[in-house]
This record gives C-alpha cells, sequence and structure tokens, in this order.
C-alpha cells in the first residue's frame, strides 16, 4: 500500500465548537470537537487507517511492523514520530501558552519541544490571535504581569482572515481567539505551559493549572521576528515543510508529485473534493479527508477542485 486514508481522533476541550462535526465530517464521542487530531502517532489520540489490508489499526502500528523506512531515511535518527498535525475549532478564546524548545525540555522533561504553524481556515470579522509582545519585556515585568492579570496588555493582538500563515517558533508566547478555525503543523509534543487562562475553571469546576516558572524561563519576551526563509513554502523549518494545494477545477484540475525515500508525506484537504491516486490504490476525497503516504510511495496525483495542505518531515 502507498496510500493510507485516515481518521481522526477528536478532544472535547471546554472551549470547542461543532464546526468539525458539521463541516469537516468528524466523529466525536461527544457533542462538540474542539480538535480533530489527523496524523497522529499519539496513544492518547490515535490516527486510524481507513483503507486496505490495515483498515481498523492504529497508524502507528502500521509504522511499527513497516520500520523506520516508513518515515523516510531523514527521520530514521528520531525515538517517535515526528508530528502531529490537527485541526482547532476555537468557539472561545484558548488559553496564552508558550512551548519549550528541544533543549529546555529534553534537560527539564524528557521530551521534545514543540515548534508549530497555524494556517487559518476561517475567522470571524473581528477575531484575533496572540502572537509575541508588542514591545520587550523584562523577565521582572513578564512575571508581575502574570501575577496581577495584565499580561494581554503587552502582547501582541493581531486581526486573522482566512489563509494566514503564522510560524510559531518554540518560545513564542501565542492564543486562539474565539472564532477562529485552524490547522495546526507542530513537533510531535504536547508539551504546553499555560500562562494565563482568563480565570475559567474546567469542565470539573476546577481551574486549569498555570506552569508560570517555566514559562518565565522560555518565553521569548520581544516582539516575533518575522522568518524570511520559507518563500515558497508556507513553512519551512528543520522540523517540516508545509506546501498549499489550490486546483481550481477550471484552468488547474491536476497535481502531480513524488514521494521518495526520504521522508513520507500528509495531504489534508481543507476544501473541497476529487481523487488521489498513488500506486495501485485510487480513493476518492472531500473536505476534512487526510492520506498518509510513506516514504518510498513513489508517483501521486490529485484531481479535482480543492484546497490542501501537504506536509512532509
Amino acid at each position: 500500500m502507498s496510500l493510507l486514508k485516515l481518521k481522526a481522533s477528536c478532544k472535547d476541550y471546554i472551549w470547542g465548537g461543532r464546526r468539525l462535526i458539521e463541516e469537516y465530517n468528524k466523529e466525536s464521542d461527544s457533542d462538540i470537537a474542539a480538535e480533530s487530531w489527523e496524523l497522529s502517532c499519539n496513544a492518547e489520540c490515535p490516527s486510524v487507517i481507513m483503507n486496505g489490508e490495515y483498515a481498523g489499526r492504529l497508524l502507528s502500528e502500521y509504522i511499527h511492523e513497516k520500520g523506520k523506512k516508513a518515515i523516510g531515511s531523514k527521520n530514521s535518527d528520531l525515538s517517535d514520530f515526528p508530528l502531529l498535525i490537527k485541526l482547532i475549532d476555537a468557539r472561545e478564546d484558548l488559553s496564552i501558552q508558550v512551548h519549550p524548545d528541544d533543549r529546555y525540555a529534553k534537560e527539564h522533561e524528557k521530551q521534545y519541544g514543540k515548534t508549530e504553524m497555524w494556517y487559518v481556515l476561517d475567522a470571524d470579522e473581528d477575531s484575533y490571535i496572540y502572537y509575541g509582545f508588542k514591545r520587550e519585556v523584562s523577565k521582572e515585568e513578564f512575571r508581575k504581569r502574570i501575577d496581577d492579570m495584565t499580561v494581554t496588555e503587552v502582547l501582541n493582538a493581531v486581526p486573522v482572515r482566512r489563509g494566514d500563515v503564522f510560524f510559531i517558533e518554540a518560545g513564542t508566547l501565542h492564543a486562539i481567539g474565539k472564532g477562529i478555525m485552524i490547522a495546526e503543523i507542530q513537533q510531535n509534543s504536547c508539551l504546553t505551559y499555560r500562562v494565563f487562562d482568563y480565570g475559567r475553571r474546567d469542565k470539573n469546576g476546577g481551574f486549569r493549572k498555570l506552569h508560570i516558572e517555566d514559562a518565565v524561563n522560555v518565553t521569548i519576551r520581544e516582539p516575533v521576528r518575522k522568518k524570511n526563509d520559507m518563500y515558497p513554502h508556507l513553512a519551512n523549518c528543520k522540523y517540516f515543510t508545509v506546501d498549499r494545494l489550490y486546483l481550481s477545477g477550471d484552468y488547474q484540475e491536476k497535481m502531480e508529485g513524488y514521494v521518495d525515500e526520504r521522508s513520507f508525506m500528509h495531504i489534508l484537504f481543507i476544501d473541497g473534493e476529487g481523487r488521489i491516486r498513488s500506486g495501485a490504490d485510487d480513493l476518492h476525497f472531500r473536505k476534512g479527508d487526510s492520506f498518509f503516504l510513506p516514504a518510498s510511495s513513489g508517483d501521486y496525483d490529485i484531481t479535482g477542485k480543492c484546497e490542501a495542505l501537504i506536509t512532509t518531515a
């Protein structure tokens, strides 16, 4: 097999909505779906294969059986699967948080850090994200503003609209605002230091834990500096490369590509429908579907009218 259609697992965090269920065809055990984990080898929220001889089995089991050649030579030295890809529906504001880099995470948490990118799928007219600081702040001011709940006064609030892209390097303070849907491509890590949660309570009535000391230690306390080495990709760093595919269905209705031995590929369709083919596998897709192409899959092509995010590690 060279084309695996994946079924996502969903999270029902209290800030989530129903758009992933109603618009992206996700199945959830709850009335809400805050996140769908589209590409995941995480035991807590795994991707399940939907087609072929591995139908009904976990993606992580497939990779374990096939060995590291399935994820490619570039990733053969990694102890864990390198990526986690999600769809996120923020009906309410998410907490303000930060992720550590690999060095800090390995030293203090015995795991990988987290660099990520966001692609905005939709946003209410007045929606915004927090993305770093307006100005440089000292460690003392940062800590004081966390304590007296005024940290948002020095954060950079950025209005967003569909198609916006944000590269969130480890150490960047950030938060998704209400009314925003995003696709998130990240290192395979759930390590988050929560700084501020607006005094909200979780579904059990308790306050969610804050991680102030670690957050103060890892946060870059100055405005985000734009990366100039991404073009022509949406994002390009040592952890992942992300490209956007757009087929109008009129002037351009087919895209051809090749997956070599260096890395696997993940394709997430965020709009439209059509067909995707690789080797002997030829499958229909619609909005919300995602596919895993193992390393060395060879030629593939996509036909139809669609928008997709194509990720390699």
